[in-house]
């Protein structure tokens, strides 16, 4: 009897251990997370080569390369937001130079222009005056001076030929720009000016604008040079007809005062003449005593 009891208590404790154990699998079943499927490893993406390092460093409003390239660009809206180019643009619109390059950019396909752009201090620093005794001519002619016709990025500078080739035209020695790039710098030369290039204005695929330290003046508005004062008057050179004057001896203590007293030839002419004159008094004198005595 006692066997019997032993024995079913035994398998309700082997029922109940195998329930506990079920129950406990399929509760870490069910809190283990899913296996993630393994994904193929991919080929890291090739990093593009880096754009070349621009010579002319970016103001704070100066947009970047990658500007979007815009059908109408409005030279004069970015002059305004960059302030501090009111003469600029004054001269801009007087000389209808505004004109002339929106125009240009509208008809370009390739190329384009590049504006070398002094700020109002830099015109201020400019001779009293100087701006009103320029004629409408000169005056396009030097808003004309400060625009590449081509287009030149910041980092284009050093492949630049000298002349740079400008709006204002060619003109060996009057009307010619010098660039040269060195040292993270870019140095523009007229040859009565000497100045930097401080930044990017603006730039895109066809326009390029930079701001310049100085106003560019051509060797063209200085080419009439101050009339060279003269010397003292030299001496004429003796002819070879001219005759020598006669060396005069040197003359003794003695003969100073006898010297001083010769009568000259005129003189001695006269006293001759005089003589014969006396002569010819006294023989017609004697012939007339003698006609009178007979």
């Amino acid at each position: 009897m006692m066997l019997k009891k032993q024995s079913h208590l035994l398998s309700f404790s082997l029922a109940i251990l195998i329930s506990l154990l079920y129950s406990t699998t399929t509760t870490l079943s069910q809190l283990s997370p899913a296996a993630a499927p393994i994904q193929p490893t991919l080929p890291s993406p090739t990093t593009p080569a880096a754009s070349p390092k621009p010579l002319v460093p970016s103001l704070p409003e100066s947009p970047s390369d990658s500007t979007p390239d815009t059908t109408a660009v409005d030279i004069v809206g970015i002059l305004r937001k960059a302030k501090s180019f009111n003469v600029l643009l004054r001269l801009m619109k007087t000389t209808q130079l505004i004109n002339q390059l929106n125009s240009q950019l509208l008809t370009t396909k390739t190329g384009g222009l590049t504006i070398l752009a002094p700020d109002d201090s830099a015109f201020s620093e400019l001779k009293a005056g100087f701006l009103n005794s320029l004629s409408d001519g000169q005056k396009l002619e030097l808003l004309q001076f400060h625009v590449i016709s081509d287009y030149v990025s910041s980092s284009n500078f050093d492949i630049l030929t000298n002349p740079v080739r400008t709006l204002a035209g060619a003109k060996p020695g009057k009307v010619e720009l010098n660039v040269v790039s060195y040292g993270g710098s870019v140095n523009i030369s007229t040859g009565e000016v000497n100045t930097t290039i401080s930044g990017i204005i603006y730039t895109d695929k066809h326009l390029a604008i930079y701001k310049v330290g100085k106003v560019l003046l051509p060797m063209d508005f200085f080419s009439v040079a101050k009339a060279p004062k003269k010397g003292p008057a030299l001496a004429p050179e003796p002819s070879a007809l001219t005759p020598k004057a006669e060396k005069q001896k040197p003359l003794s203590p003695d003969s100073s005062d006898s010297s001083q007293a010769k009568p000259s030839n005129d003189n001695s002419s006269t006293v001759k003449i005089n003589a014969y004159g006396k002569w010819i008094s006294f023989f017609l004198g004697a012939v007339m005593l003698t006609s009178f005595s007979a």
